[in-house]
C-alpha cells in the first residue's frame, strides 16, 4: 500500500500537470534548504536527499570528515559511525553519512513547504511560457474570469491567464463572467509580475486565422490571402487570389449563399467584410478595392513612400459611395493596397485639369493642342454649375478629356521615374562594387546607434549610403532618429572609409600565368648534334633546311651586289664571319621558321659549310653566352 506521501505526490502531479522529475527535484531542493536552515549547515557542505515513496521516508545525507573525536557534529563524524556507510574510509576522509534530524521542527517543515510550492510554481510557469510561446500568432479558446474598465482576464489551458486590453477588444463588445471566447495570441512575455499572455480580437490577423479555419481552400493553400485592412466592429476588406487555375477565390471565401463568411461575421459581432480578388495590375487592384463604388479611371503616380499616390475618378453619383461614411471606404482601400488614394468626381477632375493647363508652363504645348476641347469643357462645366442638365455626349466629352489629361501626366511621371532610375544606375556604376558588400555594421567610423537607424530606413550596406548621399543627402535627415549631429557624423565618416587596393590585371595575370617552360640547353645541343649525325650519312644532297640556306644566300648576294661574281663552289667556302646569324625577333626569320619564336636565354647562330669529299652541304650551329659575342 502506498504511503500518504506517495499519494500526495501523485496528487500534485495530477493537479499541476507537471513532469514527475520536475516535482521530485523541487521537493529535494526544498528539503535541502530546510536542512541547512535547521542545523545551520554551510553552503559549501554537500547535502543529498533520498525519498522512499513506499514508506514515505525522507533521508538527508551530509558530507562529514572522519575524526577520532567530535568537536562539531555538523561537519565531523567518528570513524566507527562512518564505516557504517563506507567500510573502507579512514581518518581524514570525507564521507556522506545519514544526518536526518529526529525532528525538523515546525520551522523546517514550513520552510520545506514554501520551497516546494515556489519550485512548483516556477516549473509551472516555465511550462506555460514554453507552451504559449508556440501559440503566438494562433487563435486560442478561453473563459472570461474577470472584466474591468481596462482589461479582461481570460482563463486558458494549463491554468494560465491571458489578458485582453480594452484597445484589443472589438468596439461595443461586452463580456460576462464564464463567457467562452476565441482570441488571437499576439505576445507572450515573462515579466517580474509573472507570465503575461496578451490576447486580441481586434487584430487583423485574428480575421486571417478565422478565414483559415472556416475556408478549407485557404487552409490548404489553394486560395491565398494577399492583404487585410480592418476597422474592428465596423468594416474589413480582404484581398485574395487563387494559386490554381479554375478556382474562384472570392466564391470560395464567401461560400454557398454566404455560409462561410456569415459565420465569421457573427464571430466579429456583425462586422461587414468585403472580399475582393487581388490583381497584379495596380490600377485594377485599386479599382476593386474601392468597391462597391464603380470607378471611371485610376491614374498612378509611380513614386515611393508618401509620394506613392493614385488618383481615382468616379461619377458624381458614385462619389459618396467611394469615399464611404466618414471616409471609411477610402481609408480601408488605402490600407489594403498600400497606396495613398485621392478620390474625386469627373467634374472636379476636369476643373483641376483646366487649371493646370492654364497655369503650368510645361503644359503649354499640350494646352494648345487641346484648346478647342478646353473651351467646350469650360462651357459644359459652366452649364452644369447653373443647374442645367448635361446630355450623355456631354458627360462623355468631359470624361474623355479628363482621361487624356491624367494619362499624359501618368506617362510624364513614368518618364521622370525612368530618368531617375538611369541616374541611379549611373551613380551606382561610379561607386566601388566592394562598398555594396560592406555592411554598415562593419563601418567603425559610424556610431552603432546611427547604423541601426540607417538600416531601419533601408540602407543595409555602405554602398547604399553612398548612393543616397549622391542622390539627395537631405533625405537622410528625414529618417526617423537622424538629427543634425548624426548627419554630421555620417558625412564625416564617409571619406574615412577605405578599401584595400585591388591587384592590377597585369599582376593578377603574372601570378596566375605560369612561366614558359624553357627547354634545357644541353638537350637542345644534343638534338642539334643528332640532326647533324643523321644528315651526314644520307646520300641525298638536298636537306630539308636548304630553303633557309637559299634565302640566306639571296640576302647575302643582295648585300654584295658590287662585288664580282663568284662561283657556286666559292660561295660555299665563304668565311663564316661573313654570314651573320639572323635575330630571332626578325620578321623574315619568323617566316622562315614557321612563325615560332623560341624562348631561350642563350643566343644561337649557324654557319653553312660544304664538304667537297662527300659533296654535301650542312649547317653548323654555334651558341654564345649572354654577353659574349666573340666566344662562339
Amino acid at each position: 500500500m502506498k504511503s500518504e506521501f506517495a499519494l500526495a505526490f501523485n496528487e500534485i502531479l495530477e493537479d499541476k500537470g507537471l513532469p514527475r522529475e520536475v516535482v521530485l527535484e523541487a521537493i529535494r531542493a526544498a528539503m535541502v534548504s530546510a536542512y541547512r536552515k535547521s542545523v545551520g549547515a554551510s553552503a559549501a557542505q554537500a547535502i543529498e536527499v533520498k525519498i522512499d515513496f513506499d514508506k514515505g521516508d525522507i533521508t538527508v545525507f551530509a558530507e562529514k570528515e572522519v575524526t577520532d573525536s567530535i568537536f562539531d557534529e555538523r561537519t565531523e563524524v567518528l570513524l566507527e559511525e562512518a564505516r557504517k556507510f563506507d567500510p573502507n574510509c579512514e581518518l581524514g576522509d570525507l564521507v556522506m553519512v545519514d544526518s536526518t534530524p529526529e525532528d525538523f521542527g515546525r520551522y523546517a517543515a514550513q520552510t520545506a513547504r514554501q520551497g516546494i510550492q515556489q519550485k512548483i510554481r516556477d516549473a509551472e510557469r516555465a511550462m506555460q511560457f514554453e507552451h504559449f510561446s508556440r501559440q503566438v500568432g494562433e487563435v486560442t479558446n478561453g473563459v472570461v474570469q474577470a472584466v474591468n474598465a481596462k482589461q479582461a482576464t481570460i482563463g486558458l489551458d494549463l491554468k494560465a491567464e491571458g489578458f485582453m486590453l480594452r484597445k484589443d477588444m472589438i468596439p461595443g463588445e461586452r463580456f460576462r463572467i464564464h463567457d467562452r471566447i476565441r482570441a488571437y495570441v499576439y505576445e507572450v512575455k515573462d515579466s517580474p509580475k509573472g507570465l503575461e499572455i496578451m490576447l486580441s480580437r481586434a487584430h487583423r490577423n485574428f480575421l486571417r486565422r478565422l478565414l483559415e479555419n472556416e475556408v478549407p481552400e485557404i487552409f490548404h493553400g489553394i486560395v491565398e490571402i494577399r492583404s487585410i485592412a480592418r476597422e474592428p466592429g465596423q468594416r474589413a476588406k480582404v484581398a485574395v487570389s487563387a494559386t490554381q487555375m479554375g478556382i474562384d477565390p472570392v466564391g470560395a471565401c464567401v461560400g454557398q449563399r454566404g455560409v462561410r463568411i456569415q459565420a465569421i461575421v457573427r464571430e466579429l459581432h456583425d462586422e461587414k467584410i468585403d472580399v475582393i480578388e487581388w490583381s497584379p495590375d495596380t490600377a485594377v487592384y485599386i479599382s476593386k478595392a474601392i468597391s462597391p463604388a464603380r470607378v471611371a479611371g485610376v491614374y498612378l503616380n509611380h513614386g515611393t513612400g508618401e509620394n506613392k499616390t493614385a488618383t481615382v475618378v468616379v461619377a458624381e453619383d458614385q462619389l459618396s459611395l467611394a469615399i464611404g461614411r466618414e471616409g471609411q471606404n477610402a481609408r480601408l482601400a488605402a490600407k489594403l493596397t498600400g497606396w495613398r488614394i485621392d478620390i474625386m468626381s469627373i467634374p472636379e477632375a476636369a476643373h483641376r485639369a483646366l487649371k493646370q493647363l492654364k497655369e503650368n508652363e510645361d503644359l503649354t504645348e499640350y494646352a494648345q493642342a487641346e484648346a478647342e476641347t478646353m473651351v467646350k469643357v469650360e462651357e459644359l462645366l459652366q452649364k452644369k454649375e447653373e443647374g442645367r442638365p448635361l446630355g450623355l455626349d456631354d458627360n462623355t466629352l468631359i470624361a474623355r478629356f479628363v482621361d487624356r489629361f491624367e494619362r499624359r501626366g501618368e506617362e510624364k511621371r513614368k518618364q521622370i521615374e525612368d530618368e531617375r532610375a538611369m541616374e541611379i544606375k549611373r551613380l551606382r556604376g561610379e561607386i566601388d562594387p566592394r562598398a555594396f558588400e560592406l555592411n554598415l555594421l562593419d563601418v567603425p567610423q559610424i556610431k552603432e546607434h546611427i547604423t541601426v537607424l540607417l538600416q531601419a530606413a533601408g540602407l543595409e550596406t555602405f554602398g547604399d549610403l553612398l548612393l543616397q548621399t549622391m542622390l539627395d543627402p537631405d533625405t537622410i535627415l528625414s529618417y526617423e532618429g537622424i538629427g543634425p549631429k548624426s548627419f554630421e557624423n555620417i558625412m564625416e565618416a564617409i571619406p574615412l572609409v577605405s578599401f584595400p587596393e585591388l591587384e592590377t590585371e597585369e599582376e593578377t595575370l603574372a601570378e596566375e600565368e605560369p612561366e614558359p617552360e624553357v627547354e634545357p640547353e644541353i638537350e637542345e645541343e644534343i638534338s642539334v648534334v643528332e640532326d647533324v649525325e643523321e644528315l651526314e650519312p644520307e646520300p641525298e644532297p638536298e636537306p630539308e633546311a636548304e630553303p633557309v640556306f637559299e634565302a640566306e644566300l639571296e640576302k647575302f648576294l643582295d648585300e654584295d651586289e658590287d662585288e664580282e661574281e663568284k662561283t657556286f663552289a666559292e660561295l660555299f667556302s665563304l668565311e663564316s664571319s661573313k654570314i651573320k646569324p639572323m635575330p630571332e625577333d626578325d620578321e623574315e626569320y619568323l617566316l622562315m621558321t614557321g612563325g615560332k619564336k623560341k624562348k631561350s636565354k642563350r643566343k644561337k647562330g649557324y654557319t653553312i659549310e660544304y664538304d667537297p669529299d662527300d659533296d654535301h652541304t650542312f649547317k653548323q650551329f654555334r651558341y654564345r653566352d649572354e654577353d659574349d659575342w666573340d666566344n662562339w
